[in-house]
């Protein structure tokens, strides 16, 4: 880490920057075009042409920028990662206006400060800096669309890196850790399950299927593999929920009370400490939604049930001699031999071979969480971290 003493507030100019992206909301529902235009425009003012990938319907981006060294190579480096949108903050309490940032008792406050628009800020306003001085080794920008809800923009942005051969020596994904360096994260699946039955009034049930009894079976099922999964493991204690953890978290069906439900959707997700433990289990769920449709079409052969899975993040498995954590320790990122229960982008960047760790401003704790804030110190532990970053590319 370098010897420079670490100031307790950021700069302005990477204050500045933060809070511009925070006041742009970027709720997964809505479009990122205009924080990732505004991105791209700051590249282009310093020569920088960012590659835009954008999603089917062209109304959300992922941005991807390389600054190369004079002979044009785009391989080894470092790779900034993270996600431009964040989280609703629907019926939340909130003390001041979620997207309008305010500083308050040394903590700076609003939506996506420490999730996680603190940390592409503090890399964005670094820009100047990193183009001031010729480059030894490459720096890429690669910031992602609907991480939120199930790693979705990340899918585009991984063959973009893939399709350009660009081999970064490592990839820091800067998700809230107070700039602790996590080497592993879980992996996060999300399964929806739809239960199609018979409609009936309710004075004839023999007449229909009920698709929220069935459901309900569903439900107990998730439960008791999470009950199993919690007293008998497999554990691995380095992890903050040392287990294999599975929860039911949206569930709609019916449309009266005098009606028999003809339909019924269950969306539940896991969160897996390995690959191996991910596919056992997407395997007992497929079973049991097989098991429930055979029942439900015991009473009517026209009942069904589909399983989809829509989203799956691998997880983030970084050995603990691996190359990559020492350097982002060397730039001043915490030593750590935590493991953490959410899952990031980080294992898909790994799949593909990039050595990744997680690494950025804020708490875990803090984020989703009505109030969100991020302590000017640790944004200003992040500025630093990022000088040391452009000193080892020129180096």
């Amino acid at each position: 880490m370098s010897s420079t003493t670490l100031s307790a507030v950021p700069t302005e100019r990477s204050l500045d920057w933060v809070q511009r992206l925070i006041g742009i909301d970027t709720t997964s529902a809505v479009s990122n075009r205009p924080l990732i235009d505004l991105i791209a425009a700051e590249l282009r003012r310093h020569g920088v042409e960012p590659i835009l990938v954008s999603d089917d319907e062209g109304s959300k981006l992922n941005l991807l920028a390389t600054f190369t060294p004079p002979d044009g190579s785009t391989a080894g480096g470092v790779m900034f990662s993270g996600h431009t949108d964040v989280v609703p903050v629907d019926d939340q309490d909130w003390s001041s206006h979620p997207f309008t940032p305010e500083i308050r008792d040394g903590s700076l406050y609003g939506r996506g400060t420490c999730d996680m628009k603190s940390f592409i800020g503090i890399v964005v306003a670094a820009i100047p800096d990193i183009v001031a001085r010729p480059l030894a080794k490459p720096i890429h920008f690669a910031f992602s669309y609907d991480e939120e809800v199930g790693c979705i923009g990340a899918a585009g942005l991984v063959e973009e890196v893939v399709s350009r051969n660009l081999r970064p020596d490592v990839c820091v994904v800067g998700e809230p850790s107070e700039m602790r360096v996590i080497r592993a994260h879980k992996s996060m699946n999300v399964i929806r399950v739809d239960l199609h039955g018979v409609s009936a009034h309710s004075s004839l049930t023999p007449r229909g299927v009920n698709a929220i009894e069935y459901g309900a079976e569903l439900i107990r099922f998730v439960r008791s593999a999470a009950d199993e999964l919690r007293a008998s493991g497999p554990y691995d204690d380095a992890f903050d929920v040392a287990w294999t953890t599975c929860s039911v978290n949206l569930v709609s069906g019916g449309i009266a009370v005098n009606t028999v439900p003809e339909d019924c959707s269950i969306t539940f997700e896991f969160r897996s400490i390995s690959s191996a433990g991910a596919a056992d289990l997407l395997e007992r769920f497929a079973a049991e939604a097989n098991r429930i449709e055979n029942l439900m079409q015991e009473e009517n052969p026209s009942a069904s049930v589909t399983m989809h899975v829509s989203a799956s993040v691998p997880p983030l498995e970084t050995d603990a001699n691996a190359s990559a954590a020492a350097l982002v320790e060397q730039w001043g990122g915490r030593p750590s031999d935590e493991k953490v229960a959410y899952a990031t982008e980080a294992g898909m960047f790994a799949s593909i071979g990039v050595p990744t760790v997680v690494c950025g401003p804020g708490s875990i704790t803090q984020a989703h969480a009505p109030d969100e804030y991020v302590t000017l110190d640790q944004l200003a532990q992040c500025e630093q971290f990022v000088r040391n970053v452009i000193a080892h590319a020129r180096a």
